[in-house]
């Protein structure tokens, strides 16, 4: 089996030989270019399994080069380096459909988990085709639409948001977007924002340690930490408190948590997928949301429809609730 090539396109000496290194290290062929018009070249004619792209090159940036990749190299993930703190454009890079990033300075830790990540979309799973087929039913035009959406999406590390009509399946489509993905093999954790009483929601989501308050009378794991290496799913984050609200968007920033009681930060790794019935945007025009992390879970945005948007799907979903009675 040939080794995995990644492309790196940078033109800082330095960090190319701490890449490469780093690579090596970890069995995989690099090649370096220094600039997009030789990137789009080797993209062109030679094979490759990621490509790791700084944002500041002498002929354009990482933004350009990602785009170009959508429509030249589509099958070929893309990995951003950003500047230390420069979440928007990260954030403008998920959009326009980088699988990930990492931050300057490199860390070698998350670095070597972005390409681990990254190759696993290459590997052949069984089943992995039919993954939708039995469990997201229908064959109606946006049906069909959201199975392709899902497929894409599955690929990217990228926060999505996912709103819809109660009871349309908004959990159903996060659990496919995460048993398409690199993250597969890891927890799914759905978490009801709703369902957790405010004063218990910091001990729930962030876990605590013994002592921290009382009745705490053993170290407890949080849900974001229990989905490490795998994907958070908050559903209803519309009902997350502002308070919580603010201690979340760290959670995203820094992917990091710090348990109650504990005087320093956790790494966790992370996608973040969350759902709402309501209208999220409305939520933030009326101060109930902040827009700052509106802006970080809605990096892609997907609509699950109505079942009267697609009647003709009625009766395929009437036989197959017949078949489990």
């Amino acid at each position: 089996m040939p080794q995995p090539r990644i492309l790196i396109v940078d033109d800082e000496p330095d960090l190319c030989e701490l890449l490469t290194i780093t690579l090596q290290r970890m069995k995989l062929d690099s090649r370096s270019v220094g600039s997009v018009a030789a990137a789009q070249r080797i993209l062109k004619s030679e094979p490759f399994d990621l490509c790791l792209t700084d944002m500041r090159l002498p002929d354009g940036d990482g933004l350009g080069l990602v785009e170009w990749m959508q429509s030249h190299a589509p099958s070929i993930p893309v990995a951003v380096i950003t500047a230390h703190g420069n979440m928007e454009t990260a954030v403008r890079a998920l959009k326009l459909g980088a699988f990930d990033f990492v931050s300057k300075p490199v860390d070698l830790t998350v670095l070597r988990k972005l390409v681990g990540s990254a190759l696993k979309l290459s590997d052949p799973t069984d089943g992995d085709t039919g993954v939708y087929g039995p469990r997201l039913l229908g064959a109606s035009r946006s049906i069909q639409s959201l199975r392709e959406l899902i497929a894409r999406v599955a690929r990217s590390q990228a926060p999505v948001h996912i709103f819809g009509e109660s009871g349309t399946g908004k959990e159903l489509v996060a659990k496919l977007i995460h048993e398409s993905g690199p993250r597969r093999g890891a927890p799914f954790v759905p978490v009801n924002c709703g369902a957790i009483p405010t004063e218990l929601m910091e001990s729930e989501l962030f876990g605590h340690k013994r002592g921290s308050f009382t009745g705490a009378v053993a170290d407890k794991k949080g849900l974001i930490p229990a989905a490490e290496g795998g994907t958070l799913f908050l559903d209803e984050i519309a009902d997350l408190p502002l308070h919580m609200q603010v201690k979340l968007l760290r959670v995203i920033q820094e992917k990091a948590v710090r348990p109650v009681g504990e005087q320093q930060e956790v790494a966790v790794d992370v996608r973040v997928l969350s759902a709402t019935h309501k209208n999220l945007a409305q939520a933030v025009a009326e101060g109930r949301f902040r827009e700052d992390l509106f802006y970080r879970v809605n990096v892609i945005e997907m609509r699950v429809p109505s079942l009267r948007e697609h009647p003709e799907d009625v009766e395929e979903l009437a036989a197959s609730v017949l078949r489990r009675l």
